[in-house]
């Protein structure tokens, strides 16, 4: 079990950089209405992990983002514990539907039991958020791919 501390505004820049290069969405990272945890390297201070969502105007809906390990940690099944733990704080904030996009890990979320979804479904339930606001400018949202699964 990985030790997972809420982000703060003071680790926000680190958070960036670590999720850029994990090539995923920074849409919103230091928005009050994304949900952020970290886990850090004992030694040496740097963040290894990331996870968090982000709810529906409702409540209902979490879009899960943010997941995200270092590659030299990949396989031994953090992502999985980083998953788990970002949808059951989603849950106690009252979140009945977990929702993602992702279009290179369809795998890796099938075993945290998502399936996949109607992408113009996730952005009507999640309309309100960071990610669907971005992709639905940019034009992305037609090129992403949604998974769900029920919480």
């Amino acid at each position: 079990m990985i030790k997972l501390a809420r982000a703060t505004e003071s680790d926000m820049a680190e958070i960036s950089e670590f999720l850029r290069i994990a090539d995923l969405t920074l849409s919103g990272l230091d928005s009050s209405t994304v949900h952020l945890w970290i886990s850090r390297d004992e030694t040496t201070a740097r963040i290894f992990a990331t996870t968090g969502y982000e709810s529906s105007e409702d409540g209902s809906h979490a879009l899960i983002r943010s997941v995200a390990v270092d590659p030299e940690l990949r396989g031994a099944g953090i992502g999985l514990e980083l998953a788990q733990f970002a949808m059951e704080r989603a849950v106690e904030a009252g979140a009945k539907q977990a929702w993602l996009f992702s279009r290179r890990s369809g795998p890796f979320w099938q075993k945290a039991g998502f399936t996949s979804a109607d992408t113009n479904e996730l952005a009507v339930a999640l309309a309100s958020t960071h990610q669907v606001q971005l992709f639905t400018e940019t034009g992305q949202l037609g090129r992403e791919v949604a998974w769900n699964r029920q919480l």
